[in-house]
């Protein structure tokens, strides 16, 4: 297997975003550079078949950034057999990794003993960093559910995939008593307050056994300032749902597959129970949660994130507690939600002050159900590329040629997403869970 220059499928998608828009359009010229920008500069096929997928301007692999780069190819790998096995490869790496060590989040692609920093944590030589993160572990088994419900591929659900997927469940049974039953610990010397964990590494202080599930880290690589992140919780109790699916009906296991459904179960009552912010008229989601009855209102650009509940199947976009927590994560009732004389969106405490993720603009259409909206968001980013025709991490409201990160290909995959999604094409969900709604 290797990486080829050209896809069938791919150019035919191509073809109709031209065809969409015009073919010299902004946003026809920024999505065939976008889409070709993943193929073409982060991919790399190993001896043994699985794919390494650096996230851009960093030579490493994270798990989350890794699985969103390769969602737009999910609409596009039934017609592509070997865009299916570019994505069975990546899945064998990352199941790969998950079994070096769950608590990383992201790897090199040899154990070649790099990393971001020499931190006080049980680092092995092919982490390149060891930030534990609930969607970390999500993500992986999402996008092999998705590929399996997208395309009917089932080749990547193997016994270390299985392995993996018990593993996961164990970190997450432990990390709901983080207190008293996990081991995991980081501190990270001479930096900023949300680059380390306090109590000399333990993190953030939690109720235990409330049947949520502790995370030391957002998926923007930030601390949790309240250590049960809601919207990772979110995403566990949907992949615990989709993984009793395949213990069920790829593995005929059905004691695991009994053990994932109830622990989806668990989880999910417990936001209902403790996520909802108290003494407001209309009821929405924290984002952050103590047990104790502490709670953070706000929301990150990072994904998962609050408002993109629909986009990984926790809620239909017509769910009252999603439209009342839309409505307030875009607005000032949100912190990091900023407007200036260019655009308007949610950005982050990961980067500077009055700048907003294009990321958060392409999830703001994707679980909209207006095409004005969609294309209002698409031609928001369009906008504010400073000329690069390429999605960037952030930038500042009111000068987009003052971004962050000139190479993030997560960005420009979401993007992607965004324009394949107004031009039809869609990504078939998890429906068991989506009926329950």
């Amino acid at each position: 297997m290797k990486v080829k220059e050209q896809y069938q499928a791919i150019n035919q998608a191509i073809q109709l975003v031209k065809e969409k828009f015009g073919a010299e359009s902004k946003l026809a010229v920024m999505f065939e550079k976008c889409i070709s920008n993943t193929l073409q500069t982060t991919i790399k096929v190993l001896e043994d078949d699985s794919v390494f997928v650096i996230t851009g301007d960093i030579p490493a692999m994270w798990l989350r950034d890794s699985a969103c780069q390769f969602r737009p190819f999910l609409m596009l790998a039934k017609e592509e057999p070997e865009l299916e096995e570019l994505i069975c490869g990546l899945i064998k790496k990352q199941m790969q990794c998950i079994q070096i060590d769950p608590y990383a989040n992201a790897f090199n692609e040899t154990a070649n003993g790099r990393c971001w920093a020499k931190d006080q944590t049980d680092m092995k030589p092919e982490l390149w960093e060891r930030k534990y993160e609930i969607d970390s572990l999500c993500y992986p088994v999402q996008l092999s559910y998705l590929l399996w419900k997208n395309t009917g591929c089932s080749s990547h659900f193997t016994k270390e995939w299985l392995e993996a997927a018990k593993m996961i469940v164990n970190v997450f049974r432990t990390e709901q008593d983080h207190e008293n039953r996990s081991s995991y610990s980081f501190q990270r010397d001479n930096t900023f307050f949300t680059d380390t964990l306090s109590r000399e590494g333990k993190g953030a202080l939690v109720k235990s056994n409330v049947g949520l599930i502790w995370s030391g880290f957002r998926p923007s690589d930030d601390a949790c300032v309240y250590g049960y992140l809601i919207p990772s919780n979110m995403l566990a109790s949907v992949i615990l749902d989709e993984m009793a699916e395949i213990a069920e009906d790829i593995y005929a296991d059905d004691i695991f597959a009994k053990e994932a459904r109830n622990f989806a179960r668990e989880v999910r009552e417990a936001i209902e129970k403790l996520a909802i912010v108290p003494g407001e008229k209309k009821e929405y989601y924290a984002y952050e949660v103590d047990g104790f009855g502490q709670y953070l209102v706000m929301d990150d650009a990072n994904l998962p994130s609050l408002l993109s509940m629909p986009y990984f199947g926790y809620c239909c976009n017509q769910e009252e507690r999603y439209r009342n927590t839309r409505e307030v994560v875009l607005s000032d009732q949100n912190p990091y939600y900023y407007y200036g004389t260019k655009a308007k969106g949610i950005g982050s405490p990961h980067t500077k002050s009055r700048s907003i993720w294009p990321m958060a603009l392409a999830i703001q259409g994707l679980t909209s159900d207006s095409m004005q909206e969609k294309k209002e968001m698409l031609d928001l980013i369009a906008a504010n590329d400073a000329g690069t025709n390429l999605v960037h991490e952030s930038f500042d409201v009111d000068d987009p040629t003052a971004y962050s990160r000139p190479w993030f290909s997560w960005a420009n995959s979401v993007f992607c997403e965004l324009v394949l999604d107004y031009c039809g094409y869609g990504i078939k969900h998890n429906e068991r869970i989506r009926e329950k709604q």
